[in-house]
């Protein structure tokens, strides 16, 4: 494969369909997308993986999200890993990357040599959808369950939209020769098409009877969802991640019988949103008093960006309620 085409397909998100069997989904390759993200944070292996796990399944399910929108991931834990956070801009204009951030908070002294997925502890997965000033904001939570995120994200998909979900994921640190070691993460999502699941079985076949993608498929339905999973099994790990496996020759050695059709390709890069404006936005709700006590000994008010690592200094008499003069 050649550099060119390497690059092409790095940072992007394919969607595809498969006409025979009424199946969507998504591949995603992730590159310096990741590198945006972990290269502003000293996190210990397990949580680098989880937030490398969380920026692809952010990148596969955001690209369905409309022009502008926001769409975000979220899991709350008890565990030493207390929280991931991660959001997906769509693009402003048709043809532009969308952007993902991500960060994790975490007590450091509680991590461990265990998997990853099991620094997280009991709580939450959500998902949150954005649609613009003066929309409502969307959100749907589902439990901590299974055995990686991928899980907690079909279950989300089985519980609040009964919609049969699975994922295929994989993600490490690359070392192709004569490249610097970095992060790299390949995955496919794959879904029934809505009006193939309008059931839910009675009860759920998961943890704490949570619904899963099983409980959703009869008939014909399950018919096509176990023969596409079936091919979905014999993917290895190298063929997610690349580089040496396009990801439409990946869809037609997986799923030729299935008659896969590809849509247009979303480039994504890691980007923040925040600024100096944000920042005085967010001041502005403070009084002087408040403010005198944000004041370091050097006289500024500082702020840090926990996605980006940005660092803010500002001089206090500019920010906060009495910034323009008023009491």
């Amino acid at each position: 494969m050649s550099i060119g085409n390497k690059i092409a397909w790095d940072d992007t998100v394919l969607p595809f369909q498969l006409d025979r069997s009424d199946m969507r989904g998504r591949v995603a390759r992730l590159d310096g997308v990741l590198s945006g993200v972990l290269q502003q944070h000293d996190y210990p292996a397990p949580v680098e993986a989880l937030v490398a796990e969380m920026a692809l399944l952010t990148a596969l399910i955001g690209q369905t999200v409309k022009l502008r929108w926001k769409l975000s991931l979220q899991v709350q834990t008890n565990g030493p890993v207390r929280m991931i956070a991660t959001d997906y801009y769509g693009p402003e204009e048709e043809g532009q990357p969308a952007r993902i951030r991500a960060y994790a908070s975490f007590d450091r002294d509680r991590i461990t040599d265990a998997p990853p997925f099991q620094q997280l502890g009991a709580g939450y997965f959500a998902i949150m959808i954005d649609q613009g000033k003066g929309m409502q904001p969307y959100q749907g939570i589902t439990p901590i369950a299974g055995n990686n995120l991928s899980d907690c994200a079909a279950a989300y998909f089985a519980q609040s939209e009964q919609l049969p979900t699975t994922f295929a994921l994989s993600y490490g640190r690359s070392t192709e020769p004569g490249t610097p070691e970095h992060w790299r993460a390949g995955g496919i999502m794959l879904q029934h098409m809505p009006k193939a699941s309008p059931f839910a079985k009675d009860g759920g076949s998961g943890e704490e009877g949570l619904l899963q993608a099983g409980d959703l498929v009869d008939g014909e339905t399950e018919e096509n969802w176990n023969r596409v999973n079936s091919h979905l099994a014999t993917l290895e790990q190298l063929e997610l991640i690349g580089p040496s496996v396009p990801p439409t020759d990946l869809l037609v050695r997986l799923f030729h019988e299935e008659q896969p059709r590809v849509f247009e390709m979303q480039p994504v890069r890691f980007g923040c949103t925040c600024s100096e404006d944000r920042v005085r936005q967010s001041l502005s709700i403070y009084s002087a008093k408040d403010i005198g006590h944000m004041t370091t000994d050097e006289g500024l008010v500082t702020a840090d960006c926990q996605f980006c690592g940005a660092h803010y200094e500002l001089d206090p008499a500019t920010v906060g309620l009495n910034a323009d003069g008023n009491d």
